[in-house]
């Protein structure tokens, strides 16, 4: 699309303990959202986490990434979005201990939350 190859190392340095704690805070909003919208509206789950990534672009200086799968992606694109491979680890710990933090803090305030979480998980089917 951008006359690129397909995979090519990133090479847009991502370090710092602001760019780490942006992502913690991307990754815990992002639970955050889905928590909140099974609560209350499980069909409003796929909008309300494209409207949260794209105003979390903007208010987080990573960019929020807020997914290790996504990290990885952008580690094999040398684009504006990428990230250098060699910072990928500090951005998965950050997203970890964000998801962890959400979980933990959601899972207090609303214990219902376990149950409810079944409204938007789909299952899987063995064949």
């Amino acid at each position: 699309m951008f006359g690129l190859s397909l995979f090519s190392a990133s090479t847009h340095v991502r370090t710092g303990p602001a760019q780490l704690l942006s992502e913690f805070i991307a990754t815990f909003g992002l639970l955050a959202v889905i928590w909140g919208c099974v609560r209350h509206r499980p069909s409003a789950v796929p909008f309300a986490v494209g409207a949260y990534f794209t105003a979390a672009y903007w208010f987080t200086s990573s960019t929020s990434f807020a997914n290790p799968a996504i990290t990885l992606a952008r580690s094999l694109s040398n684009t504006f979005a990428g990230i250098r491979p060699a910072d990928t680890a500090g951005f998965v710990a950050a997203q970890l201990a964000g998801a962890s933090a959400a979980t933990l803090l959601l899972r207090w305030l609303i214990p219902s939350l376990t149950a409810e979480a079944s409204a938007v998980m789909l299952e899987h089917v063995k064949e």
